[in-house]
């Protein structure tokens, strides 16, 4: 099929909120709550790092071992200046949307024009083409993937221990990874969270459809129900990976939501944000929103970013380096 026509045809199906965040536009070509949790086996204490490569001054791409997703898979970081001179680094991660990876942050955006005078060490991790940012149901059986397993408790580790990362960290996404933004704040790891066109009501009307057919349609051959089972079958499933049920978890993390109206994808994640804003409100809880003109597409969530950048510098004490 054409990148054109898959791209339109995948943007169809995933019209009632799924966040897939390349199914709008074309990617460059080779480019860079409630209810019991979904079983899964505790992550391993310790994660193998393959390989380490220094790509340029700032950049560098990690390939991990993860026995969390019985695969190899990347990070790639951009190091603060003066990296070397310090531990304890101010953290900001950036998670990529579906059918994207690692390096989409930068290939797509300016985020290392952004982040150049910033005291930050940036983390943008692989979180699978439609991954979700959660260990996977599997059946019941859990096992692997279970991305949430990798990033929280064997990538952050690693950060930590080799990286020179510190305690103080915020998170944000564009499209799935805006779900996933949240998903992870709600576990209580970062002091602020960003979300660009996320699909923050996986439960909204229609959105599981769209689940169900963006996933066979985007990740041909992949059984949709591994991730979270079947929406009716396992509710609580669906609802413990969703950020409108896990919004009282959210108290005392300073938060961003955005969304935009320009196209059918875009629309509909905006209904969705607004309905997790709106909850969030019942709660008491504060949020910064923006609802704005614009596409389901990379130009929205550069400018988003750059809206969203201050509040999560501030949050998590990063400051500009000379």
């Amino acid at each position: 099929m054409r990148p054109r026509l898959r791209g339109c045809l995948v943007s169809v199906v995933v019209a009632a909120g799924l966040c897939l965040a390349a199914v709008a536009v074309l990617r460059p070509g080779g480019q860079d709550p409630p209810g019991p949790e979904p079983a899964r086996e505790p992550a391993p204490a310790r994660t193998e790092l393959v390989s380490e490569r220094r790509l340029d001054e700032r950049r560098m791409e990690l390939t991990i071992r993860s026995r969390a997703l019985d695969a190899t898979t990347k990070v790639r970081l951009l190091l603060p200046r003066g990296w070397e001179s310090r531990t304890g680094w101010p953290v900001l991660w950036l998670l990529h949307g579906g059918l994207d990876d690692h390096t989409s942050w930068t290939a797509r955006t300016d985020v290392e024009a952004l982040t150049r005078d910033t005291g930050v060490l940036v983390v943008m991790p692989d979180g699978g083409e439609c991954g979700s940012y959660s260990d996977w149901w599997n059946g019941g059986e859990g096992g692997p993937p279970r991305w949430e397993s990798h990033h929280l408790e064997e990538l952050l580790p690693l950060l930590e221990a080799r990286y020179r990362a510190g305690p103080r960290q915020a998170v944000a996404g564009y499209s799935m990874g805006g779900q996933g933004a949240m998903l992870y704040a709600a576990k209580g790891h970062f002091e602020a969270a960003a979300s660009f066109s996320g699909a923050l009501h996986i439960l909204g009307p229609g959105v599981p459809q769209a689940v169900m057919a963006g996933t066979a349609i985007g990740c041909f051959g992949t059984d949709w129900k591994r991730i979270w089972g079947d929406p009716e079958e396992q509710r609580e499933v669906w609802r413990a990976h969703n950020p409108y049920d896990l919004a009282d978890k959210l108290k005392g993390v300073r938060l961003y939501v955005s969304a935009g109206e320009g196209d059918l994808v875009e629309d509909l994640a905006n209904r969705a944000a607004r309905a997790f804003a709106g909850r969030l409100e019942e709660l008491g809880i504060p949020v910064r929103t923006h609802f704005h003109r614009g596409g389901h597409n990379h130009t929205s969530w550069q400018r988003e970013l750059h809206r969203a950048y201050p509040m999560l510098m501030s949050d998590i004490g990063a400051r500009q380096v000379s």
